[in-house]
């Protein structure tokens, strides 16, 4: 059954009446009609408008984060309270720390909600509503800020509201930036060898090589553990990736090469890459390894690691690889963000010929 729980309103109690055969139930103190799909939508458009519906308990298919990360925000209760700046509230911070969202997740949450709540420092939060929040976000508009940034401080503001104080009567439609259609950027084949031969030492050399040759992310590189590596099925197993998935993905053979020679030599202890005091290699590290080797190579662009990962996609894909399985190799959950590579790979265009030709 879909539960419909409110506060005494006459206008939800007529609305309500309409719905397909709603039923009271005294046990839960609340309204009930079949859970459908069909009566999700039917809600949906009924009280579109009108208040605020909670819908977290039908999202079935949201990744739920259950890695055993240890959630850091002592930290941010612990802070020195600055005269007249305004701190993210306890239950915020708890909320955050029951559902186990991840660090940087946190970090970012909490850093968004209190640009915001200091933007209102007379207000109480309770009072604060949906114009005061367009009010704010036309301020960062103003400040020429990222799409992706906007999206941002949409979502920590509604965490508080939707997650933190769960509030079913309150109406928060708030409208986001149109999403941006930005092809990724691609590098030659040649140009990754030149990176590759351009690198300063095995272990750079090694940590280029798994970031194209697997298409891993930046943050997936650096938390692979040594029993990640399955030479004997030429495979890198994926652990806790965004979205806290797992997969595998490919390892190539002239990495392993390397990788045995690096093996040898710096002599990893729990992390494949590791810094000097044996304590999991920096992502800053291994951005300056990629850039440093790009300017040497000479490569017009800006290379970063994801940049790899985007040339690592569309090779494939113009090598002949089936979507579906770069799909599963770069670990997307949806087939269309995998599609955007069709628009950057050289034989989608092959087969065309140019009228000037």
């Amino acid at each position: 059954m879909i539960g419909i729980k409110f506060s005494p309103d006459k206008l939800i109690q007529n609305l309500i009446k309409g719905l397909p055969d709603p039923k009271w139930s005294k046990q839960y103190n609340m309204a009930y009609i079949h859970n459908t799909k069909a009566n999700l939508g039917i809600i949906f458009t009924t009280f579109k408008g009108i208040v605020w519906i909670n819908y977290n308990r039908f999202l079935t298919n949201k990744p739920i984060n259950t890695s055993n990360e240890t959630v850091d925000v002592q930290w941010f209760r612990n802070r020195t309270n600055v005269p007249e700046y305004r701190l993210c509230p306890e239950e915020y911070l708890l909320k955050l720390e029951l559902k186990r969202y991840a660090n940087s997740t946190v970090r970012t949450y909490v850093s968004f909600f209190e640009m915001f709540i200091n933007y209102y420092k007379e207000k109480e939060l309770i009072t604060i509503d949906e114009s005061d929040i367009r009010n704010f976000l036309q301020h960062l508009v103003q400040r020429n800020v990222s799409n992706s940034y906007l999206n941002l401080a949409i979502n920590a503001i509604k965490f508080y509201y939707e997650v933190v104080l769960d509030m079913p009567n309150r109406f928060y439609e708030i409208e986001r930036p149109r999403k941006e259609s930005k092809l990724p950027k691609v590098i030659s084949k040649e140009e990754i060898l030149s990176i590759i031969e351009n690198t300063n030492n095995l272990k750079h050399k090694c940590i280029v090589q798994l970031l194209y040759g697997s298409g891993l992310r930046r943050s997936e590189l650096l938390n692979l553990k040594i029993e990640d590596i399955d030479s004997k099925r030429m495979l890198i197993r994926v652990v806790g990736s965004k979205g806290n998935k797992d997969r595998q993905t490919l390892l190539s053979r002239n990495a392993l090469k390397d990788l045995r020679r690096y093996f040898t030599k710096y002599e990893p202890k729990i992390y494949l890459f590791e810094g000097k005091t044996g304590i999991k290699y920096s992502g800053a590290s291994v951005l300056k390894i990629v850039k440093s080797a790009a300017e040497r190579a000479k490569i017009r662009i800006s290379v970063t690691p994801h940049i790899l990962r985007h040339s690592f996609a569309t090779h494939l894909l113009e090598s002949g690889t089936d979507l579906r399985q770069i799909q599963v190799l770069l670990g997307h959950s949806s087939s269309k963000t995998t599609e955007i590579y069709t628009h950057v790979a050289t034989n989608t265009f092959e087969s065309i010929k140019n009228p000037l030709d």
